[in-house]
């Protein structure tokens, strides 16, 4: 029975302890941060704002399988993702590191031990005496913090907002790394088709060429004619080149974001119409963009870890109180040691209360509240950016679309002003000048209008980051609509 009564004492004290723990806890309880800028009820660029749902795999909106394989895929190797996902194993270590401080820490010794000593006795012929002892020793040791002013609480908190930081850190990676990709990708196929429109034009410069040379031979038009032919041919292919180089060039950095050697291989152009299958945007509620943004999560968690520090250095200044216990066996024969006469124990309770220490306790403590000051103005920094960048995205889209429209209105003209050039050079009403000037004007446009295409997809990609993700159908419109 002795040793249940050894153990009783500090088994019903740590129950006690346990149980009490962090029923105080000194420091402010975290609350989202009021900001000094006012949220409006709707985006300004975007009047007839509604709610949404959030559409996690939005790439796959454009209806491109190789798109689809191309994100698995960074998703998969991408290295800035492994990094990513390294801090956060770290961080969860860190956690369960300060969530066990809260836990008592019980440790088992031993020890085996055998002497041999000797003495000298004066007797009437010096002689010289051997003795040889043993002592063993099993012990079974606890200690444990009370967490009476919740430091040990609190520095639970902060870490596991670390460690949602971190997570939410890496879903922003993801999103970065994933946009870089699709925009990557779309470049390349607008570079594609932007040598088509290259090809095409050397075709027509080619056949205007064969055509003036004819003329020319049969004395119909000057030699003048001739060079700004062959120039404008000229002037065309030497735009291939550089067309090139810059395809290969995307596809390089595209193998990077896929975890590849940047080889460049043969991809040809799927010739999807990306546009046709776009979307239109409904961009939600300005106040749901902090609820979906990774990044403006992070931020979150940062200064809600910044103010449970806040307690922590607080707590530090009151009384801290620690519980020991001990309980175990001693004796100089092994068969012998669990003999009830040979037991151990010991409790002890212990308080220690700073009382001088030129109130560095107390500068740490407002050190802890000027960093959460600090957060809290770069969480609003964060957030206002966060809105900006939903605004111009907007504001682009608007502008890209008339500018598109627009464009589409010019190379339509310019291919009606080139075909009316030609017939009136045929008929002698006409100098060749006017027709070559045509003749760029309109490969110019239809240019620059697959260059717009590409404006509006990567517009279309910043959106959606910008947003947090793609959406689907608000849920009462989808409702409605089955």
């Amino acid at each position: 029975m002795r040793p249940r009564v050894a153990w009783a004492l500090p088994a019903l004290l740590l129950t006690l302890l346990l149980a009490t723990a962090g029923c105080i806890k000194v420091g402010p309880d975290y609350q989202r941060p009021e900001f000094a800028f006012k949220t409006p009820q709707n985006y300004d660029q975007a009047k007839n704002t509604v709610p949404y749902e959030k559409l996690d795999r939005w790439w796959e909106q454009f209806g491109d399988p190789q798109l689809n394989q191309t994100v698995d895929e960074v998703l998969k190797n991408n290295l800035d993702l492994q990094a990513t996902a390294g801090k956060v194993l770290e961080l969860r270590a860190s956690f369960v590191q300060s969530r066990a401080a809260r836990f008592p820490t019980i440790s088992v010794g031993g020890t085996a031990q055998r002497q041999r000593s000797t003495s000298s006795l004066s007797l009437p012929t010096t002689q010289t005496i051997s003795s040889e002892k043993e002592s063993y020793e099993l012990s079974l040791a606890a200690t444990f913090e009370v967490d009476l002013w919740g430091k040990l609480a609190r520095a639970e908190a902060s870490a596991r907002a670390d460690l949602l930081q971190a997570e939410e850190n890496r879903r922003t990676v993801a999103q970065t790394v994933v946009a870089s990709a699709v925009t990557s990708y779309f470049n390349i196929r607008n570079l594609q088709r932007r040598l088509v429109v290259n090809q095409s034009s050397i075709i027509a410069y080619t056949k205007s060429m064969t055509f003036v040379e004819g003329r020319y031979r049969r004395g119909l038009t000057s030699a003048l004619d001739l060079r700004q032919a062959r120039r404008s041919l000229a002037q065309a292919k030497a735009a291939t080149p550089t067309l090139e180089q810059q395809l290969g060039l995307a596809k390089q950095d595209l193998a990077v974001l896929l975890g590849r050697y940047p080889v460049i291989k043969p991809d040809p152009d799927p010739g999807i119409d990306y546009l046709a299958r776009m979307k239109p945007v409904p961009p939600g509620l300005p106040s749901e963009l902090l609820l979906r943004r990774p990044d403006l999560k992070a931020a979150e968690a940062g200064i809600k870890s910044l103010s449970e520090k806040i307690g922590v250095a607080r707590a530090a200044r009151f009384p801290s109180i620690s519980l020991t216990a001990g309980y175990g066996y001693a004796d100089s024969a092994l068969h012998t040691l669990f003999s009830p006469a040979n037991e151990l124990w010991n409790i002890a309770l212990g308080i220690s209360q700073p009382i001088f220490n030129a109130g560095s306790l107390a500068a740490q403590e407002r050190a802890a509240r000027a960093r959460y000051a600090q957060g809290v103005t770069s969480y609003a920094k964060t957030v206002l950016n966060a809105f900006s960048e939903v605004e111009g995205a907007l504001l682009t889209k608007q502008q890209q679309d008339i500018r598109r429209q627009l464009l589409k209105d010019a190379v339509r003209e310019a291919e009606a002003t080139q075909n009316t050039a030609q017939n009136r050079y045929i008929h002698g009403l006409q100098d060749y000048l006017s027709v070559l000037e045509a003749q760029q004007t309109r490969y110019s446009l239809a240019d620059q209008l697959v260059q717009n295409e590409l404006s509006v997809l990567t517009n279309r990609v910043t959106l959606y980051r910008a947003l947090g993700g793609g959406w689907a159908k608000p849920p009462v419109l989808a409702k409605a609509e089955k």
